[in-house]
C-alpha cells in the first residue's frame, strides 16, 4: 500500500501510527519518520529509509534486506540504506506488536 492510496493527506504521525497498527513495514525517503521515533519516542513499525538510491538500487536493496535482515525487520528496527551502507538500529521504543 502506498500513502497515496487513500492516505495522501495523512500526517507523518498518522502514517506511522497506521503502519504500526497494521504491522506493516514503512518504506520512505523521508528523514522525518526517524525524528518522530527518536525524538518523540513514538511506537513504530520497522522503518526502512532509502537515500540517494535509484529505483533499481532501492529494489535490489529491499531484496537483500528481506533475504538477510528478516530479524531486525521483525524487531521493528530503523534501517537506513544509503549507497553501499546499511545502518540498522533496533529501537527500545518500537512498542508492542498489534494483536
Amino acid at each position: 500500500m502506498s500513502a497515496l492510496d487513500g492516505h495522501a493527506q495523512a500526517s507523518d504521525e498518522d502514517l506511522l501510527a497506521l503502519a504500526f497498527r497494521e504491522d506493516r513495514v514503512l518504506v520512505t525517503r523521508d528523514k522525518d519518520f526517524g525524528t518522530l521515533v527518536v525524538v518523540r519516542r513514538l511506537p513504530h513499525p520497522c522503518i526502512i529509509r532509502f537515500a540517494g538510491l535509484s529505483p533499481y538500487e532501492q529494489v535490489m536493496a529491499m531484496r537483500d534486506l528481506i533475504e538477510n535482515e528478516s530479524g531486525p525487520i521483525r524487531e521493528r528496527a530503523i534501517i537506513a540504506v544509503t549507497g553501499a551502507r546499511v545502518r540498522i538500529r533496533v529501537s527500545g521504543n518500537a512498542g508492542r506488536k498489534p494483536d
